[in-house]
């Protein structure tokens, strides 16, 4: 069953979506929105971590007191939404962790 690409992500999500609903399958409609949102969450992640890396993870307030960036919890729960939605469809992202103790 084909299904349609999403039009509001990013290039490399886009790219992102093809490579993980083809490895995994995820042709059900259910699924294909749940890694489309997980996926436009992710691109919001990036666009606020882009910022705060331009604009430094601290700002000066109006009375001079320095501030965490106000778009870092928003990068924070934009990532959050991300994984959960990988969690949701029960993806593994990465390398798999090594199983065993650790060689010297």
């Amino acid at each position: 069953m084909a299904h349609t690409l999403p039009t509001d992500l990013s290039k490399p999500a886009l790219k992102l979506f093809k490579q993980l609903s083809e490895e995994y399958g995820i042709v059900d409609l259910g699924g294909i929105e749940i890694l489309r949102s997980g996926l436009r969450a992710l691109d919001q992640a990036t666009a606020a971590e882009a910022a705060i890396s331009a604009q430094g993870q601290t700002t000066i307030d109006r009375f001079g007191q320095v501030r965490a960036h106000p778009l870092l919890p928003v990068a924070r729960d934009f990532r959050a939404q991300y994984v959960a939605a990988i969690k949701a469809l029960n993806l593994s992202i990465g390398e798999p962790a090594k199983i065993g103790r650790p060689t010297s």
